[in-house]
């Protein structure tokens, strides 16, 4: 497993963001995306020892493209360079909330978990119940030890707990989410071992699993608008 062929690809793709070098580079892309979908699966059969959900996934239908919508965006770049990929019970769908990895070089790599979705307000009410009707199981969640060195809860957030909500509330912060997720930040040298990395990426996301239990008990009759 060769992450230096993801690596190496992406950085020059940062360098030469255009759609002439893309194309001419096509094959090297091809590459490096094998190389992804490897590291992939190499993950998943490592998180199926505590997740059994996610070992039916195929990695090729995990991963996001990395071309660019640049129609509301003032930066035209036509590419993200970047690899990215959602492993949950669902595949890449936001909910149920599940592991997510992006690979970017210039120390912008990430693990995440979590609910990272502002857009589905259904999914963020049905946050906010929980949490209110269930407090005390989230603070065990993200005062435990290991998960308090790892994590620290992050997400979009009104300036007030909303008016259906006690504002004394014991979590009261945390109801004024849209967003509750978390990201473990990966250096570009930690991506130089493939076999230690696999196994830090592992720990952090088994770490994160009760989080993710959490929420997608929250989230458990919430059904994905039609397009």
């Amino acid at each position: 497993m060769n992450i230096s062929l993801i690596t190496d690809y992406l950085s020059n793709l940062s360098i030469n963001n255009n759609r002439e070098w893309y194309h001419a580079n096509k094959e090297d892309y091809k590459k490096a995306n094998a190389a992804f979908e490897e590291l992939l699966q190499v993950l998943i059969l490592e998180i199926g020892k505590f997740d059994n959900s996610i070992l039916h996934n195929i990695p090729k239908n995990l991963t996001f493209k990395i071309v660019r919508d640049t129609r509301f965006s003032h930066d035209k770049s036509p590419y993200n360079p970047a690899f990215r990929a959602h492993i949950s019970a669902k595949g890449k769908l936001p909910v149920p909330v599940g592991y997510y990895l992006m690979i970017k070089p210039g120390n912008q790599s990430f693990l995440g978990g979590g609910l990272f979705a502002d857009m589905f307000k259904d999914a963020t009410t049905m946050v906010r119940d929980y949490i209110f009707q269930n407090g005390e199981e989230w603070e065990r969640i993200i005062r435990e030890p290991k998960f308090e060195k790892h994590f620290a809860v992050q997400g979009t957030a009104l300036k007030n707990v909303p008016a259906r909500y006690d504002k004394e509330h014991p979590q009261a912060e945390y109801l004024k989410f849209k967003s509750w997720y978390l990201e473990y930040p990966i250096k570009d040298e930690e991506l130089n071992d493939a076999d230690a990395f696999i196994v830090k990426a592992a720990e952090c996301f088994q770490i994160m699993k009760p989080f993710n239990d959490y929420l997608n008990k929250a989230l458990a009759d919430f059904q994905m608008p039609a397009r």
